[in-house]
């Protein structure tokens, strides 16, 4: 996760109460949806950016996550998602996200 995008979390984190946010992650990878999970509930592991060292605890998931697409206008998911899900591992990102959320997480849905 870039660091101005780290910035946007953490002041959005102080400006509103953790369970008033979600962070809905699209990273395409299973091992950078784990990282960048891992770096808004736990804090950043490169300890390089504003959030080393920051546990924020905040309700993260993936975009494919069912939960969300339960939750999701159909016409939306269809024009906004619909793509993404027929060429990505939604199940394997849903995982690595749910594993950073339920170890190091404070809120959830």
């Amino acid at each position: 996760m870039d660091l101005q995008n780290q910035q946007r979390i953490k002041d959005a984190a102080e400006k509103y109460k953790a369970e008033d946010l979600i962070v809905v992650l699209g990273a395409a990878d299973a091992e950078g949806a784990g990282i960048y999970a891992e770096t808004v509930t736990a804090g950043d592991p490169t300890f390089a950016g504003p959030l080393a060292g920051v546990s924020l605890g905040l309700p993260v998931y993936h975009i494919l996550d069912p939960l969300l697409k339960a939750e999701a206008d159909p016409a939306a998911w269809e024009e906004q998602v619909a793509m993404m899900e027929m060429v990505m591992d939604g199940e394997k990102l849903s995982a690595a996200v749910a594993e950073m959320r339920d170890k190091h997480g404070k809120n959830v849905l």
